[in-house]
C-alpha cells in the first residue's frame, strides 16, 4: 500500500477544502487587494479568529497599485488568507508570486501557500517562513500542474504569530503565463449558467400526490446523474436540468405521464455505448450494492431505459465526482451557489436531491443508517419546501444530515446554526456521566466565587429540564452514537444569545450566570490542557498523550519507556500528528493487520468494495515486553479511533474507557446552496475480519466511565484504572 495512503488517513488539512463554481473559468480577482468586501478583501476568504486580528486595506504601506493587505496580529494566533482556481488550463507547473512584508512578526511566522486538490501537492513555506520585520519581498511557489488529476487550486498567504504583515500583487501563473492571458477550457455544463441567480421556482406544492412524483424525480434525477455517460462527460448541467424539468413535470396527470415525461428527457440526453466488455466489478470483495431495485418497479418504458443506462460503458471519470488518489474517498464536485443566500423553492429542492444522491451513492455506511433511505427522502420533500426562512431551510438540512448518524456530518461555520444554538455560552466544561450533566471544569473565578463546583449537577436551564433538552436537540445533533450526541449536547447546553442565563444546580439552587462569547470558551478551554506528550507514572508507568504526540519526538521517548513496566496511550483526545505507524515499529516485535478499508466504484456508483487488510509494527526483536492500555471515550474520534484500532492490534494490548464516537474514515466536504457545509466520512473503516466500527465505535475490552464521586474529587477514574491493572503481577 502507497505510503501516501497511509499518511492521508483520517487527516484534516488544517487549510480550507475548496469546491469550485462549474458554470464559470477563473479571472485573476483583487490580487492586488484594491477592492474590499466588508471587512475582507473582495473574492477572498480569511479563516482565523477574529478577536485576535485586524484586517484592512493600508493606502501608505503598499507594492502596487493604491493599496495592499495590511493583517495585525494582535496576538499569537493563526491567519489563512485564500482563493482558488478551476483547473481549466493546459500546462505542467503552476506557479503562485506575490509580495510580503513583516513588522515585528513574532511565531511561526508568515507566508504564501499553494495547494494542488484533491491534496496531490502542497507548500507554504514552512521550512522557510518570514519573520521578524523584512520590506517588500517577492516569494513564490511552483508546483506541478497536471488538470486530468486536479479538481482545483487552492491558494494565498499563512500568517502565524503576532504582529504585523502586509500582502500585495499576489498572482497566479501556468508555465509561466498569467492565467488572465489564457483562455479556460470549459464543458458545455459549464457554460450552462441559467440557474446561476437561481431556479425560477418560487412555490411547489407539497400534497402527497406531488411529493410522490419529487421523489421519484430526484431518484431518476440522481441515478442519471451519475450513471449517464454523456452527463459524466460534462454535456449536460444537472441543476440546469432539473430546473427545465420542474415546471412541465409538476403539470403531469397520472402516473402513466410521469414516466411518459422522464422517458422522454432520458432519450433527450443522447445515445451511449453499452458496456460489452468483461466485468473487473466481479472479483472485487464486495461490502454492498447499489440501492437500485426501486427501477423495477417503473413502468415501462421507462424502467427499460434506467436499465440501458445502467448497462452504460463508464469510463470512471466523471464531471460531479472524483476520488483523491491512493485514498480513495469522494471528491464532490459541485457548485456552491455562493449568491444563492435564501434559496427558492427549486433551490431548496435541489439542495435535498444533491444531497440525498451523494449518500445514496457514495456513502460508504449507507448500510447503517438504519431505515430506508427513499422513506428519508419522502419524508424531507415537503420539510424543504416548506422552511421558506434560511434559519428554518438550514435546521431543516441539519435534521436531513442527522439522519445518517455520521458524527463527522454536521453544519460548519454557518450563522445560522450559530444563532440558533447561541453565539455565547458560560464559562463551564459539561459531560454527561451516569445521566446526568455534570461539571468537569470552571474557566471563571466569578464562577467558583458563586459556589459552584467541579461535580456539581445541573438540572434545569431557563427553566427547561436537562432531560427535556436533550430530547430536543437530538434530531439537529448528527453523530453515529447516542454517547457521541450527548458529549455534543453537553457542549452546547449552556450556549445563549443573551449576556446572562439562569442555570438551577442540584444543592446550589438558581444561578443567574453571566455569558461569554463561544469562541472565547474554545480558547478557555484549550489552555487548560496538558501540554507534555509524555510522562513517567509511579510504579515505572510510561504515559503517552496521543493527542500532543510528534512523531519526530519518538526516538526520546523509546528511550525513556522501552524498558517501564508497562504502557499508557491516551487516547482521549485528537492527534495533532500522525505517529502510529513509527510508533508501532518501536512497540511491535512483528507485523500485524489491523484494518481494512472499503471503497466506492465510480464505475458503478452505490457499489462498495473492501481492500486488503492494512498492517503495523514490522521486525523488531527489541519491542516492547510490558502491557500496554489504549484509553478511550466519546471524545475519541476518527483519527483517534484509527490510531487505537492500530494501537489495539499489539502484543499485550487492551482497550479500557468507554465507546467511542463511532465516524473514522477520511473526511468529503459537501457544500449545498444557501452556505452549508458539511462533511461525510468518505471511506469505510474495518477490523481485518470486516467487523464495523461505524456508528459502534472502539468498543472497549473494560468499560470505565467517569462517576459523579471521581469527578466530584478531581479523579481520572480510567487513567486510575489502567494504573491499577498494570501494576498487577
Amino acid at each position: 500500500m502507497n505510503r501516501r495512503f497511509l499518511l492521508g488517513i483520517v487527516c484534516c488539512l488544517l487549510l480550507p477544502s475548496f469546491l469550485f463554481s462549474q458554470a464559470q473559468g477563473y479571472k485573476p480577482y483583487n490580487g492586488g487587494f484594491e477592492i474590499m468586501q466588508g471587512k475582507t478583501p473582495a473574492g477572498w476568504y480569511l479563516q482565523g479568529d477574529q478577536q485576535k486580528y485586524a484586517c484592512a486595506q493600508d493606502s501608505l504601506v503598499f507594492k502596487n497599485g493604491k493599496y495592499s493587505l495590511g493583517i495585525d496580529l494582535k496576538e499569537n494566533t493563526s491567519v489563512i488568507l485564500s482563493q482558488q482556481i478551476l483547473p481549466k488550463y493546459t500546462g505542467k507547473k503552476i506557479t503562485l508570486k506575490g509580495y510580503i512584508k513583516t513588522e515585528n512578526l513574532e511565531g511561526a511566522g508568515a507566508g504564501l501557500w499553494l495547494r494542488i486538490d484533491p491534496q496531490l501537492e502542497f507548500d507554504n513555506m514552512n521550512d522557510r517562513p518570514v519573520k521578524g520585520t523584512t520590506g517588500w519581498t517577492e516569494y513564490e511557489i511552483t508546483l506541478p500542474y497536471d488538470p486530468e488529476k486536479m479538481t482545483g487550486v487552492a491558494f494565498g498567504a499563512l500568517l502565524r504569530g503576532s504582529g504585523k504583515v502586509w500582502v500585495d500583487d499576489v498572482r497566479m501563473l501556468i508555465d509561466g503565463v498569467p492565467v488572465e492571458l489564457l483562455t479556460p477550457a470549459l464543458t458545455k455544463a459549464e457554460k450552462d449558467t441559467i440557474a446561476a441567480s437561481g431556479s425560477g421556482i418560487d412555490f411547489i406544492p407539497g400534497d402527497a400526490k406531488t411529493v410522490e412524483n419529487l421523489k421519484l424525480l430526484g431518484m431518476v434525477w440522481g441515478f442519471v446523474k451519475y450513471y449517464h455517460p454523456n452527463v459524466a462527460a460534462g454535456e449536460f448541467n444537472m441543476d440546469a436540468e432539473l430546473f427545465r424539468l420542474l415546471p412541465g413535470y409538476l403539470k403531469v396527470k397520472d402516473n402513466k405521464e410521469r414516466d411518459r415525461y422522464l422517458f422522454n428527457w432520458l432519450k433527450s440526453l443522447g445515445s451511449y455505448r453499452k458496456n460489452t466488455a468483461n466485468d473487473p466489478l466481479s472479483k472485487l470483495t464486495v461490502k454492498f450494492l447499489p440501492d437500485l431495485e426501486w427501477i423495477n418497479l417503473l413502468s415501462d418504458p421507462l424502467a427499460t431505459e434506467l436499465h440501458a443506462v445502467k448497462g452504460a460503458y463508464r469510463s470512471g471519470k466523471n464531471q460531479y465526482i472524483s476520488l483523491v488518489p491512493n485514498v480513495l474517498n469522494p471528491v464532490f464536485k459541485e457548485n456552491k451557489y455562493e449568491n444563492i443566500r435564501n434559496p427558492d423553492a427549486g433551490f431548496r429542492l435541489l439542495s435535498l436531491y444533491r444531497y440525498w444522491n451523494m449518500i445514496q451513492y457514495f456513502f460508504p455506511y449507507k448500510n447503517l443508517i438504519g431505515e430506508d433511505w427513499k422513506d428519508v427522502l419522502t419524508e424531507f420533500i415537503p420539510l424543504f419546501l416548506e422552511s421558506k426562512e434560511k434559519q428554518a431551510y438550514t435546521l431543516t438540512a441539519l435534521k436531513l444530515i442527522a439522519r445518517i448518524h455520521d458524527t463527522h456530518a454536521d453544519i460548519y461555520g454557518n450563522p445560522e446554526i450559530e444563532n440558533y444554538f447561541g453565539t455565547r455560552t458560560v464559562p463551564l466544561e459539561i459531560i454527561f456521566a451516569e445521566g446526568r450533566a455534570v461539571i468537569t471544569g470552571i474557566y471563571d473565578k466569578q464562577l467558583e466565587s458563586a459556589g459552584i463546583k467541579r461535580g456539581d449537577v445541573i438540572l434545569r436551564v431557563n427553566d427547561k429540564p436537562v432531560n427535556k433538552i436533550v430530547s430536543d436537540r437530538l434530531a439537529v445533533t448528527p453523530a453515529s452514537n447516542h454517547p457521541t450526541q450527548l458529549r455534543n449536547i453537553a457542549s452546547n447546553l449552556l450556549r445563549s444569545n443573551e449576556p446572562r442565563i439562569k442555570v438551577f444546580i442540584k444543592n446550589r439552587g438558581e444561578k443567574i450566570l453571566e455569558t461569554i462569547p463561544q469562541q472565547n470558551f474554545y480558547n478557555l478551554v484549550r489552555a487548560a490542557q496538558d501540554t507534555a506528550a509524555f510522562k513517567l507514572l509511579p510504579g515505572n508507568i510510561a504515559y503517552i498523550h496521543n493527542g500532543l504526540l510528534k512523531k519526530k519526538e519518538l526516538p526520546a521517548i523509546w528511550k525513556a519507556l522501552k524498558n517501564t513496566r508497562g504502557l499508557v496511550i491516551d487516547n482521549r483526545n485528537y492527534p495533532s500528528d500522525f505517529p502510529i505507524y513509527d510508533l508501532c515499529r518501536y512497540l511491535a516485535g512483528t507485523s500485524r493487520p489491523f484494518v481494512r478499508f472499503s471503497y466506492v466504484q465510480l464505475k458503478e456508483p452505490g457499489l462498495f468494495a473492501l481492500g486488503e487488510p492494512l498492517n503495523v509494527g514490522g521486525d523488531n526483536p527489541d519491542g516492547y515486553k510490558g502491557k500496554i492500555v489504549i484509553l478511550v471515550n466519546e471524545a475519541s474520534q476518527s483519527s483517534s479511533e484509527f490510531h487505537a484500532m492500530a494501537y489495539r492490534a499489539l502484543d499485550n494490548a487492551i482497550v479500557l474507557g468507554s465507546t467511542t464516537a463511532g465516524a473514522d474514515g477520511n473526511v468529503s466536504p459537501i457544500y449545498l446552496p444557501g452556505g452549508i457545509f458539511t462533511y461525510i466520512s468518505g471511506i469505510g473503516v474495518y477490523y481485518p475480519d470486516g467487523g464495523e466500527t461505524q456508528r459502534i465505535g472502539i468498543v472497549p475490552d473494560i468499560e470505565v466511565k467517569p462517576t459523579l464521586k471521581g469527578i466530584k474529587e478531581g479523579r481520572d477514574e480510567v487513567l486510575e484504572r489502567a494504573v491499577e491493572i498494570l501494576n498487577k503481577p
